[in-house]
C-alpha cells in the first residue's frame, strides 16, 4: 500500500464511557453516537510507547533495560475555533468532568475500493486551551486527550 497524507483524516468524540463499556474493538465498533470534531488542523501523535525500566549492577557497571508499562501517550487535537461546531462544543463539555471519552480516528489511507484504517481510544479530556495569538491568527483551540487504553485499530479491509 503506498502512503498517504493527513489530509481528510476525521476524528470524533463519542459519549462517556468506562474501561468495562470500551475495552475491546468490538465495544468501540458497535458504538454509534460519535460525533465528528471539525475544522481541526493537527492531531499529535499517540499510540503505546513501553516505559524505559533500568537496572544497573555494580560488578560491571552495565546497564540494563527492560520494558516497562505500556503508555499510549497524550493526543493534541489542534483545531480552529468554531463556537457552534457540536464536536468542539462536546469536547469542551468533556473537559470539565471526569469521564473518560470515546474516540475515534479515521485515516484516509484505504486503497481504492477498501474501507480506511480506524484506530479507537479512550482517554480523558484534560485541557480545552484557547489560543487568541496576533493579527491575521486564525484563532484555535487545543483539546489533550489523556490515553487511558489500548489504541484499537480496525484495518482496511474490503467493501
Amino acid at each position: 500500500m503506498a502512503i498517504t497524507t493527513a489530509t481528510g483524516t476525521k476524528i470524533y468524540i463519542g459519549a462517556a464511557v468506562s474501561e468495562a463499556q470500551a475495552d475491546s474493538l468490538a465495544e468501540f465498533i458497535a458504538m454509534t453516537n460519535w460525533v465528528e470534531i471539525k475544522q481541526v488542523e493537527s492531531l499529535g501523535e499517540f499510540g503505546d510507547q513501553a516505559t524505559d525500566v533500568t537496572f544497573a549492577a555494580l560488578g560491571d557497571a552495565r546497564v540494563r533495560h527492560a520494558k516497562g508499562a505500556r503508555d499510549a501517550g497524550t493526543m493534541a487535537i489542534v483545531v480552529g475555533h468554531d463556537p457552534v461546531d457540536a464536536g468542539q462544543l462536546a469536547a469542551i463539555q468533556a473537559e470539565t468532568t471526569n469521564d473518560e471519552f470515546a474516540f475515534r480516528v479515521v485515516l484516509p489511507d484505504g486503497p481504492a475500493g477498501m474501507t480506511d484504517s480506524e484506530r479507537f481510544l479512550r482517554g480523558l479530556v484534560a485541557s480545552a486551551r484557547l489560543n487568541v495569538g496576533a493579527n491575521d491568527n486564525v484563532i484555535r483551540t487545543t483539546f489533550n486527550v489523556l490515553i487511558s487504553s489500548e489504541v484499537f485499530l480496525q484495518e482496511v479491509s474490503t467493501i
